[in-house]
């Protein structure tokens, strides 16, 4: 993903159709070439260890035009482990520059008089850059050596300004354990898709969740230049997303989610190797479950985590068992898998595409890698 610059990559072109093609009623489109089919290689760009130790890279994401401390065509990180490797404690969000120069954008050790996140702090993948440089982040923060938290619902998102400095946080009912997030916005709007992670506790033990059933929020932004943004609007659009709570992994749940150019949103779940798919995610009032918008399941999916949108409209799924990646079609055919990293079992976490390929959070070596075009 760097190497890079953020201007849209072209797909690989086939031949020039014949004048028989053109013309015949018959004839078959030239294949398209797979995204995946494409990339080769795999370098790294930083480590995104930042000074106080923090591991776990989980959250990616481009900055896309220049303002206070962030610089366009640099990528944030999040972090979700602190120094001592415990899962939900993690503080910091990193920023990459192209050239691989690493440096602490924000340390969100504590929050301001006023704020609140139930439960603390824990980053989570959930990270996005909203017009006027405001950056998201989930927290999804756990207690007593890394136990999820007995708060329902726990957590929130963070908003900080483009200094860096925390300007607010968002929680409400709606908002459990926010584990992912993806954003689609303009000047003065925002619509800010969540996958959360817990919620609807379906079993429990010593008063900690075990079980349950989670759902997929669309939180409504208004945007102004003076002021942070401003929560309108809270919308459940998925549920019965079933997630669990898990020793190595923490918590196997929805994580990925990527909004196509036709307002569906897709969102895959760790725990049940599939893909939803949510209609018109933009303007839906009502929710869709899980099974219900089942788009693919199985096949090379294997625990999947991070989820991005290819240049030629297909799905990217990273997998947690295993270092692979995965192409999806909008219809839901799986068309291409390769190998990212060589026994990358618990590896692959965050990933956007850049015109230089793929970027990814690599749980493994705690840095910012890039699989090149």
């Amino acid at each position: 993903m760097i190497g890079l610059g953020l201007a849209a990559t072209a797909c690989s072109s086939t031949s020039s159709p014949s004048p028989a093609s053109l013309t015949s009623p018959s004839a078959s489109p030239q294949p398209v070439a797979s995204f995946l089919g494409q990339l080769h290689g795999l370098t790294q760009v930083a480590s995104t260890v930042p000074g106080n130790g923090d591991v776990n890279p989980y959250g990616v994401a481009a900055v896309p035009a220049s303002g206070g401390r962030l610089t366009a065509g640099d990528i944030l990180v999040s972090n979700f482990n602190d120094k001592g490797n415990v899962q939900g404690t993690g503080t910091t969000l990193v920023q990459v520059s192209p050239a691989g120069k690493a440096s602490v954008f924000a340390n969100i050790s504590a929050l301001p008089a006023g704020q609140a996140c139930p439960g603390g702090i824990g980053l989570t993948t959930a990270l996005g850059i909203l017009p006027g440089g405001w950056v998201v982040v989930g927290s999804l923060p756990t207690s007593n050596g890394g136990a999820l938290p007995a708060l329902n619902p726990a957590g929130c998102l963070i908003v900080l300004n483009d200094q860096g400095t925390v300007a607010e946080t968002i929680t409400n009912s709606d908002i459990a354990g926010p584990w992912d997030l993806t954003v689609k916005s303009s000047a003065t709007s925002a619509e800010v898709f969540v996958s959360n992670a817990l919620g609807g506790n379906t079993t429990t033990h010593d008063g900690l969740p075990v079980t349950g059933n989670c759902t997929v929020v669309r939180l409504d932004l208004a945007l102004s230049p003076e002021s942070p943004p401003k929560l309108t609007s809270s919308t459940v659009i998925g549920t019965d997303f079933p997630w669990r709570a898990n020793k190595a992994a923490l918590i196997l749940a929805p994580t990925g989610l990527a909004l196509g150019s036709n307002g569906t949103l897709y969102a895959d779940d760790t725990m049940t190797n599939s893909v939803s798919a949510i209609p018109q995610a933009l303007t839906r009032t009502s929710a869709i479950t899980a099974a219900g918008g089942n788009l693919s399941a199985g096949g090379a999916l294997n625990a999947p985590l991070g989820m991005t949108l290819a240049p030629n409209g297909d799905l990217i799924v990273v997998n947690g068992n295993n270092g692979n990646a995965v192409e999806i079609t909008p219809a839901g055919k799986q068309v291409a898998t390769r190998t990212l990293i060589k026994n990358g079992a618990g590896d692959l976490f965050g990933i956007i595409t850049t015109p230089g390929g793929l970027l990814i959070a690599n749980d493994g070596t705690n840095a910012l890698d890039q699989v090149n075009m």
